[in-house]
């Protein structure tokens, strides 16, 4: 069966981490993406102050692009912009992340695909419809209110941001949602078609439903660390055990598994005492011993080798 997106062309005019994940995972579903950079001003991820300050964005760089052609020409120069202008008009789909003034240098504004004649689907990563235009991961998730989240469960002085940028991550995968819509669109009205997608706005569509204004009284809730049937235990070798023993058949052979004696409602506790005891319980344990234990057993709890 071949790939769905199989002899479609995307242009991933991006940089940094949105566009160039949307690029990723429509190439991951058989599309030709060909990244475009200037020989000059690369993607920050490899040049300038982010490749500088941590080494981790050439690496993320190098992923989000391994599938992809990544062309570079000189912006600066007539017959190179003509080559980037001939890839656009043949394209598919565009990930337009330039600014209107460098669409126009290099030919590939909407008034000029127009002259392909063909359906070009463009998608136009933005910061907000109507917030401030200024915006990195962090203050989407801040202006959201998902942050709140993130704070009253990690209470420290010195809160750092989420593990990931995971609204930067969501709004990658947004946008290459939004680029097939409008793909679709354009070949039904044969013609260029040009839409939005928003960094604030999706974070808040997809993430505010599962910490929507009902929930923001709680502090606490199943996926947060509430129940001690659904956590993390450090062990005696500064490992963790993740557990997910939610369903009762899982927690009972858990118990059995570690000679517990808990009936099947007490993973459901949430007055604490039995979450403590599992903590010092298992700091009790090294790794291997839990994996001893457990054996083959099937029960969603899984041993995290932790590493520095």
């Amino acid at each position: 069966m071949s790939s769905p997106l199989s002899g479609k062309l995307i242009i991933d005019l991006s940089h940094r981490l949105p566009g160039p994940l949307a690029g990723k995972l429509l190439a991951g579903s058989g599309a030709r993406v060909i990244k475009i950079e200037d020989k000059k001003f690369k993607d920050p991820f490899i040049q300038g102050l982010f490749a500088e300050m941590d080494n981790s964005f050439p690496i993320w760089y190098k992923h989000l692009n391994k599938d992809k052609e990544v062309l570079r020409f000189d912006f600066s120069d007539k017959e190179e912009c003509k080559k980037i202008q001939e890839l656009c008009l043949s394209a598919d789909g565009i990930i337009m992340a330039i600014p209107t003034k460098l669409q126009l240098k290099l030919g590939v504004d909407i008034e000029s695909l127009k002259s392909a004649n063909r359906p070009i689907a463009i998608i136009n990563p933005k910061a907000s419809k109507d917030k401030s235009q200024s915006m990195h991961d962090l203050n989407a998730l801040a202006l959201t209110g998902l942050l709140t989240l993130h704070a009253q469960t990690h209470h420290k002085q010195d809160l750092a941001p989420p593990f990931l940028p995971i609204a930067g991550i969501n709004f990658g995968q947004k946008m290459a949602f939004d680029l097939l819509a409008t793909m679709l669109k354009s070949k039904e009205d044969n013609t260029v078609v040009s839409n939005n997608s928003y960094l604030f706005e999706s974070t808040q569509e997809v993430f505010s439903s599962f910490w929507p204004e009902e929930l923001r009284d709680q502090n606490l809730f199943l996926h947060n660390g509430l129940y001690p049937c659904y956590n993390i235990y450090q062990t005696k070798d500064s490992n963790y055990v993740v557990m997910a023993c939610v369903e009762e058949k899982f927690w009972v052979e858990f118990c059995e598994a570690f000679c517990l004696s808990y009936t099947a409602d007490q993973r459901f506790e949430t007055d604490g005492k039995i979450h403590s005891q599992l903590v010092d319980f298992f700091s009790n344990l090294s790794e291997e011993e839990v994996k001893e234990k457990l054996g083959n057993r099937d029960i969603c709890i899984d041993v995290l080798h932790h590493t520095n």
